[in-house]
């Protein structure tokens, strides 16, 4: 009886031991799966769109104006901008340090091309502020690009409207511009950075 059982065992592993050398059967995607598949290659595939970003790609001396009121003269202050392409090639992360108002400051920012929405997006975080801004915009020329966005205004605790103006010059350098609302609604020039790229 032992022999039987003992044989009996050994013909289960040894058919087991078969059946997993036999290679895996190729598993058919049906059309809409492979569309669907499809799709989301292009999605998660960086492009010309995102190509177009390079210029803003190294190490930048940044130039700061800051505007409290329209028409007053700026506070001027300097910093440091280093980007580098992340998550291969889809995003550009921003880290910003300098001073603001004498003090020390800091940022850290996302920029990339959302293959889907068919728009650029970013983000920004920094010292002065515990919120995340959003911005989302396009080309509105062949170096220049415009954003919309909104930020958290600490005195009223409300969202106020934000735009942003980036512009290409060469390969060396490029600016970013952005308005906010007067006291009287108004929009106005807040802040104006100059980036030249650092030579090693």
């Amino acid at each position: 009886m032992r022999l039987k059982v003992w044989v009996g065992t050994c013909a289960i592993l040894l058919s087991s031991a078969v059946i997993a050398q036999e290679p895996p059967k190729k598993m058919e995607m049906s059309a809409q799966e492979k569309a669907a598949m499809e799709a989301m290659m292009n999605a998660a595939t960086p492009g010309e769109a995102h190509k177009k970003l390079a210029p803003m790609v190294g190490t930048f001396d940044a130039k700061v104006k800051m505007y409290g009121q329209p028409g007053t003269p700026p506070q001027e202050s300097a910093g440091t901008s280093e980007c580098t392409w992340v998550l291969g090639g889809r995003w550009i992360e921003e880290r910003f340090s300098g001073t603001f108002m004498g003090r020390p400051f800091s940022g850290i920012g996302y920029s990339g091309y959302d293959n889907i929405k068919k728009q650029y997006v970013g983000t920004w975080m920094d010292t002065m502020s515990t919120s995340v801004m959003i911005s989302a915009g396009g080309p509105t020329g062949d170096n220049t690009y415009e954003f919309n966005s909104s930020m958290d205004d600490p005195m009223s605790g409300k969202p106020m409207p934000v735009k942003m103006k980036a512009t290409v010059i060469d390969n060396d350098h490029h600016t970013m511009e952005m308005w906010g609302p007067a006291p009287g609604g108004t929009m106005f020039k807040m802040m104006e950075i100059t980036y030249t790229r650092k030579k090693s």
